[in-house]
C-alpha cells in the first residue's frame, strides 16, 4: 500500500496526517500507472512534499463523500478521468454506454454526466471557501465556449458552470507545481493570473497587454460565423511559443486563456515517469472486480508527447499541442526493466509509442526555439520542405529493449503515421516493423478513401495509401510473413456526402475486405472538425462545408462501410437508390448488393414454408 496515496480518513490518519494539502477527484477508479493522468499529477506533487488524498469515483449524491478529509490546506484538484464523462458515457448515436472499462467489474453509472462541473460543484457545496482548481481532458478541452455535441447547443466555458477558481489546461505537470508552490507560498488563486497554462475568470481585463478578443459568448451563440471566426483564433493559439492571451467575455465575467505552458525538457519528461508508481489499481478493488482499463497499458510505454501530425478530428493539439516531446531510451529502458519482473508479465512488451508511435523528434529544429507554425502544417497536404523525417532513433530504442532479459517480443500497437513512414527515403525501420514489431496485424488509419473528405480530415491523399499498402505486403512477402493491414475508416466525418461513402464502399469492395468495427465521426469539443460540424463552415477560409447530421444519412454512410452485412441491406439499399446507383445493385462483379426478391417469390417461397410446416404436422 506504500505507493498509493490515502484513499481514506483512516489511510490519511495512519500517515499521521491531520490535513491534507490536496483532495484529488476523479471521476476514474484509483490507478496509480503513468497511463493514468491523474497518477502522474499526484506523484509529481508528492515528490515535491504535498500531501495528496485520493477520492475516486464519490458518490456526488452525498456532501460528506466530500467532506471526509476534511478541507485541504491548498485545495481539490477535480478531473474526470482519462476521457470526457460523456464520450465515457454515450455512443455516437447518444445511446447510453452501460460498461465503464475505467471502473472496477466495468461497472457503468459510478460518475455523473458531465463530472467535472458536478464534482465541483459538490466540493463548493462542502467547503464554500476552498480552492476549486480543475483539469484534465474534460476540463482542458471545454476551457472556453464550445459546441456541445449531447446539448446540441454551445455552452459556455466550463469553468464557468463548475464555479472555479483555476483551470489548468494541457499537460500540466509544470503547471501544477507552479500552482501548488504560489499557493503554499500564501498567494491567493485570483493573483495567479501570470502563470502559463491556466485559465481564470475576472471581472475587469485592466492588467492585460493587447490580448485578443474573442467574439462574445452570446456573439458565438447567436451567428456560426462568429463561432468559427472564435475557433479559428482558439486553433492558431495552440503552441507556447507563439500564442497570445485569448479572452471571451460573458455577461459580468471574462473568461482569460493565457498562453500553453512550455513543452517539458526531456529530463523533466523522465523524471515524471521515474517516480514511485504500483503500476496498478487500487488493492480496495480486487474484491470487487478488474479494472480493464490498465490490461492494454499495463505492459506498455509512453515514449512521446504531442503530435505534428494534426488530424483535424483529434483533440491532441488543443490537449497536448503540436511540439513533439520524447523521453530517453534510458528513462524508457529503466521503466520496462521493472516491468519485465512483474509475475504476470508474460514476455510481451505490448506498445512503445504514444498519440504517434514513429514521432520522436520535432518535425523541424525550427519548432524548438520558436514553435509550430500557425498557419502550416506538417504533413498536410504535402509534406513541408523543413520536415525532418527519421526513424533511426526509434529503431535503436525498439532494439535495445527486445535486449532486455524476459523478453521475448515489443509490440507496436499505437498509431504508425503511414505517410511519415513513407516520406522515409530509409527503408530500415520499415522493414524492422514488419519482421520484429508487429503482433500478426499492423493497425493504421487511412480514415478515409475519397480525397474530397480527406482534405477536410487533413489527411494524405489516397495515392500515398495505396502506395503504402502495396509496399507493406511487399516487405511481408520478402520476410515470408503473412501479417495484415486493418485500416480504420470512419463515416459521416464533415465533408463526407453519400457518393463519398459509395466510392468508400467501393473500395472496400476491390480490396476484399469488411470492417468489422466503423467509427462514426464524434463531435467532440476541441477540435476544427467539430467546429465544421456545427457551422457547417471551414474556420480556415469560411468556405461552406457538406455535413451529413440527420441519423438517417449518418446510419446509411456507416452501413456502406459494412454493405455485406445482411442487417445493414436496407440502408445500402437506400443509400444506393438516394444516390441514383442502382449499378451497384445486381449479381455483377461490382455489384455491393443482390437485388431484393420481388414479391412473388417472397409470397411463393412463404407458402411453401407453410406448406411443409403443415405436412410435418399431419405427418
Amino acid at each position: 500500500m506504500q505507493n498509493f496515496l490515502p484513499t481514506n480518513k483512516q489511510e490519511m490518519e495512519e500517515r499521521g496526517w491531520s490535513q491534507p494539502d490536496f483532495v484529488y477527484i476523479s471521476g476514474d477508479a484509483y490507478v496509480d500507472h503513468p497511463s493514468f493522468g491523474a497518477a502522474i499529477i499526484c506523484k509529481v506533487l508528492e515528490s515535491r512534499g504535498f500531501k495528496v488524498c485520493f477520492l475516486a469515483q464519490p458518490d456526488w449524491h452525498s456532501v460528506e463523500e466530500f467532506q471526509q478529509f476534511g478541507k485541504p490546506r491548498l485545495g481539490f484538484l477535480i478531473s474526470s478521468g482519462n476521457i470526457d464523462s460523456m464520450v465515457n458515457h454515450y455512443t455516437v448515436s447518444k445511446k447510453r454506454r452501460h460498461k465503464d472499462l475505467y471502473t472496477p467489474g466495468s461497472e457503468g453509472f459510478k460518475r455523473p454526466d458531465r463530472a467535472v462541473i458536478v464534482y465541483s460543484q459538490m466540493a463548493r457545496q462542502a467547503f464554500k471557501d476552498a480552492t476549486i482548481i480543475i483539469g484534465g481532458v474534460e476540463a482542458s478541452l471545454r476551457r472556453l465556449a464550445h459546441y456541445d455535441y449531447w446539448d446540441d447547443k454551445v455552452r459556455k466555458s466550463i469553468i464557468i458552470d463548475a464555479n472555479a477558481d483555476l483551470l489548468l489546461y494541457g499537460m500540466g505537470e509544470n503547471s501544477i507545481i507552479e500552482v501548488a508552490e504560489a499557493l503554499d507560498s500564501g498567494l491567493e488563486p485570483k493573483y495567479l493570473t501570470y502563470l502559463d497554462g491556466i485559465v481564470y475568470k475576472t471581472k475587469s481585463i485592466d492588467h492585460l497587454e493587447k490580448p485578443i478578443m474573442l467574439p462574445s459568448y452570446k456573439e458565438i451563440c447567436e451567428s456560426k460565423e462568429n463561432y468559427a471566426k472564435s475557433f479559428l483564433q482558439q486553433y492558431l493559439n495552440t503552441d507556447h511559443f507563439v500564442a497570445k492571451v485569448l479572452v471571451e467575455s460573458y455577461s459580468g465575467w471574462y473568461v482569460v486563456q493565457n498562453r500553453p505552458n512550455r513543452p517539458l525538457t526531456q529530463r523533466e519528461f523522465d523524471r515524471a515517469y521515474s517516480l514511485d508508481y504500483a503500476r496498478d489499481y487500487h488493492p480496495s478493488y480486487k474484491a470487487i472486480g478488474h479494472v480493464p482499463a490498465i490490461d492494454e497499458v499495463k505492459f506498455s510505454l509512453i515514449s512521446n508527447r504531442g503530435c505534428f501530425g494534426s488530424c483535424n478530428f483529434c483533440a491532441l493539439t488543443f490537449h497536448q499541442g503540436r511540439q513533439m516531446q520524447a523521453r530517453s531510451h534510458e528513462s524508457l529502458l529503466s521503466e520496462a526493466s521493472k516491468m519485465v519482473w512483474e509475475p504476470d508479465f508474460k514476455g510481451y512488451i505490448h506498445d512503445v509509442g504514444g498519440p504517434t508511435a514513429n514521432f520522436r523528434q520535432p518535425s523541424c529544429q525550427k519548432q524548438v526555439k520558436h514553435g509550430t507554425c500557425p498557419t502550416k502544417q506538417c504533413l498536410w497536404p504535402k509534406p513541408c520542405k523543413s520536415l525532418n523525417v527519421t526513424h533511426q532513433d526509434y529503431k535503436e530504442l525498439l532494439d535495445k529493449l527486445t535486449q532486455l532479459p524476459n523478453v521475448k517480443k515489443v509490440f507496436v500497437r499505437s498509431g504508425i503515421r503511414y505517410d511519415y513512414l513513407m516520406y522515409d527515403k530509409d527503408e530500415t525501420f520499415f522493414r524492422s516493423l514488419v519482421k520484429n514489431h508487429i503482433s500478426g496485424q499492423l493497425k493504421v488509419a487511412p480514415e478515409h478513401i475519397s480525397d474530397r473528405v480527406l482534405s477536410k480530415m487533413g489527411k494524405p491523399a489516397r495515392g500515398l495509401y495505396e502506395e503504402f499498402v502495396e509496399k507493406y505486403y511487399k516487405i511481408n512477402a520478402e520476410y515470408g510473413k503473412n501479417q495484415y493491414l486493418v485500416p480504420y475508416l470512419m463515416s459521416s466525418h464533415p465533408g463526407s456526402d453519400i457518393h463519398a461513402a459509395i466510392e468508400l464502399a467501393e473500395y472496400l469492395r476491390d480490396i476484399k475486405h469488411q470492417p468489422e468495427q466503423v467509427q462514426d465521426f464524434y463531435p467532440t469539443p476541441g477540435t476544427l472538425s467539430t467546429a465544421m460540424y456545427y457551422t457547417e463552415l471551414d474556420p480556415r477560409d469560411m468556405t461552406p462545408v457538406y455535413v451529413p447530421k440527420t441519423q438517417k444519412e449518418k446510419a446509411m454512410q456507416r452501413a456502406l462501410i459494412q454493405y455485406k452485412n445482411p442487417k445493414n441491406y436496407d440502408l445500402v439499399l437506400n443509400a444506393l437508390k438516394l444516390a441514383k446507383r442502382e449499378d451497384l445493385i445486381g449479381h455483377g462483379k461490382n455489384c455491393l448488393i443482390a437485388p431484393r426478391k420481388n414479391k412473388y417469390h417472397e409470397n411463393r417461397s412463404y407458402q411453401s414454408k407453410n406448406n411443409q410446416q403443415n405436412y410435418r404436422k399431419k405427418r
